[in-house]
């Protein structure tokens, strides 16, 4: 995907004059670098000390252990899977090579890269996350809990492979801060996790390829921070990043610096990335968990080199937590909000490790968990070490006594009912910041589970680059359990990041309170013309979801969605579906009673355009079926729909 001149110029329209100029300042200081690249400062008597404090290993859980080392093994065979592309060549890697396209991206000066044009460079996440070097630091932790020398040298071996392949500004890896930002953060925790191991400070401190590298990264990251509307989780990546280099690997004369200006950006853009009640404000959730977990990967390396943290960093962390407790369904699985592409700051799991579940724990060991938290039963590895390292000390906060089910500020509602019933409602905001990259156009869409199953799907996000119309299809309206009018998106796209004009919502009601019927009622105003105001009422004793839609305005073309979740099947007849799925080998069911005012069809799997689909992770897609009612506005009535859970001997609460 090539950017055109239009793109440009609505890109451009979407920032302020601040950011244009740092913009240009940037643009000026990449000119100058190709010819007068800076150079690394001599550096003598580098040590590290940022080691994990005695016993911290032994606290690790057995069956985490099992499942690290497991996949540490599959990783030593050279077996390894990004993004649902299956790779057999990771003993030894290529790093500028995509398996999926089966191309190479072109070598010289990194800004001349076209690291968007799949046609010239392969898909760059493809290229992009073997070199975040997060498999490596799941080596190192296999060496650190077995002793095994097998896993440091095949992490030396791999490291000192991939600085010889990338020298400082050349080729594609030295394009993104965020790539420079957590590659930094995993070279710390190698170092870490290694030591011990005889070689290790000959691959780090006394080894002057690997100080070029990590200066040349933080020298980067002092000099191209993402800005204005482009600060949201790159920018806390590349200062948790630096942030924490600067504190482990602090050998350089800019050392002191990095780090008191790493802080400062972290701390400022942590609260800007972050609502008050503690949800992230690009209200995509996957970017919740990773500006977390990177926020938490900081803190561990402030408090390991005893720096100072301004208590506002961990009070955001903390709010950060306690939302995520907040919003999780009974199986612990959060909202499929927005954008996700599978980011991490920290790895040091194996497969089967479960992220939320993970960073609960990792809360409830450096917060303290409050008595309406949701218990969590698995075990990590990384939860030990960050809590060995951080220091438990929020200062005297207050906290919610009771689970919060209304985030007024972010516009999400979680209404719940009896049976593990779980609904999200949308009224918030489009999106972050001008451009509101990975927001999608999803006003007002409802998202239903029950005990954990997607009955009522987000279907996901599935890709960024490379595949526009697969893009579009997974971040527009009708790709969302919400109304669409006269076949248009509530919100303008202005390209696969970037949206120039933001429905506005607003939550009219959100009652929770009474525990027989809970009630959400928003609007918005992205069809110009006309107003679509929904109503959602969960009634406990039926165990029935009711949605209202009502468009306010002149007559229109509509369309009305609902997406089915992978393990739900559909039998649609008229405006009636009976909806069947198993969980845990027993079968569940409900019913679908549809508009009949509208006229319904079921799409499953369709290509041309995109229709029917679920994607359960980046790179990943699968069919599903999707409802569709067409139809038109009077004016009058609404459209309304019901679904009913079926109760135990099958039958539907009346």
């Amino acid at each position: 995907m090539t950017m055109s001149v239009g793109w440009y110029l609505r890109r451009l329209s979407r920032m302020g004059p601040r950011e244009v100029g740092g913009r240009a300042g940037d643009a000026l200081r990449r000119r100058r670098w190709r010819s007068a690249p800076p150079d690394c400062p001599a550096v003598t008597g580098a040590r590290f000390t940022a080691v994990l404090p005695a016993g911290t290993i032994a606290a690790v859980p057995p069956d985490a252990a099992k499942r690290l080392i497991a996949e540490a093994d599959r990783l030593m065979a050279g077996h390894a899977e990004f993004f649902g592309v299956v790779r057999d060549d990771l003993a030894d890697p290529d790093w500028w090579y995509d398996p999926k396209t089966g191309r190479r991206a072109p070598a010289g000066y990194a800004f001349d890269v076209p690291y968007r044009s799949e046609d010239a460079v392969g898909d760059i996440k493809q290229i992009w996350e073997p070199s975040r070097h997060q498999y490596l630091t799941v080596l190192a932790a296999a060496y650190a809990i077995t002793g095994d020398e097998r896993y440091a040298e095949r992490v030396a071996e791999h490291l000192r492979s991939w600085w010889a392949a990338n020298p400082p500004l050349h080729g594609v890896h030295w394009i993104s801060g965020i790539e420079l930002g957590i590659r930094l953060l995993s070279w710390v925790w190698i170092r870490r996790l290694l030591d011990g191991w005889p070689g290790v400070a000959g691959l780090f401190e006394d080894n002057p390829v690997a100080r070029n590298q990590i200066w040349h990264h933080q020298r980067w990251l002092a000099a191209f921070p993402s800005r204005g509307s482009s600060a949201n989780n790159h920018v806390i990546a590349e200062a948790a990043g630096q942030f924490a280099a600067a504190c482990a690997f602090g050998w350089f004369p800019s050392s002191a610096g990095w780090r008191a200006d790493a802080l400062r950006s972290l701390d400022r853009h942590l609260r800007a990335n972050t609502f008050g009640s503690g949800l992230n404000r690009e209200l995509a959730t996957e970017y919740h968990g990773l500006v977390l977990e990177l926020g938490l990967a900081a803190v561990a390396e402030a408090d390991a080199a005893s720096v100072p943290v301004p208590a506002s960093v961990r009070l955001v962390l903390l709010r950060m937590t306690d939302a995520l407790a907040a919003v999780v369904d009974n199986r612990l699985r959060p909202p499929r909000q927005g954008d996700a592409d599978d980011g991490h700051g920290l790895i040091v799991d194996g497969a089967g490790t479960d992220r939320w579940g993970s960073l609960l724990a990792t809360g409830e060991a450096v917060f303290g968990r409050l008595a309406w938290w949701p218990a969590v039963t698995g075990t990590d590895v990384r939860t030990p070490l960050l809590a060995a390292l951080i220091r438990a000390d929020v200062g005297e906060v207050t906290r919610p006594a009771r689970r919060p089910a209304h985030f007024a500020d972010a516009g999400m509602t979680v209404l719940r009912g009896p049976e593990e019933i779980w609904c999200r409602c949308d009224g918030g905001p489009h999106g972050f910041l001008s451009i509101a990259a990975h927001a999608h156009a999803d006003a007002l869409s409802v998202e239903v589970r029950h005990d954990g199953v997607d009955v009522l799907a987000d279907p996901g996000t599935y890709c960024y680059h490379g595949q526009p119309e697969w893009r579009r299809y997974f971040r527009s309206t009708l790709g969302h359990n919400t109304l669409q009018l006269d076949g248009t998106d509530q919100s303008v796209s202005g390209g696969p990041f970037l949206w120039t004009r933001h429905a506005r919502s607003r939550v009219l009601t959100a009652d929770t309170s009474d525990e027989g019927v809970a009630r959400w009622s928003a609007e918005h105003d992205g069809y110009q013309g006309s107003v679509h105001r929904r109503r959602v009422e969960l009634t406990a004793a039926s165990r029935e979801l009711r949605v209202i839609d009502e468009v306010r305005g002149a007559n229109r073309a509509v369309r009305l969605a609902f997406h089915l979740g992978p393990e739900v099947t559909a039998d649609l007849v008229g405006s009636r579906a009976v909806l069947t799925w198993t969980r845990d080998g027993e079968e569940r069911s409900a019913v679908l009673d549809l508009p009949e005012r509208l006229n319904w069809r079921a799409h499953r799997g369709e290509s041309e355009p995109p229709l029917g689909w679920y994607s359960p992770g980046f790179g990943r897609k699968e069919p599903s079926t999707t409802l569709i009612g067409t139809g038109t506005t009077d004016g009058t009535e609404g459209f309304t729909t019901v679904l009913g859970f079926r109760g135990q001997g099958g039958a539907c609460g009346s």
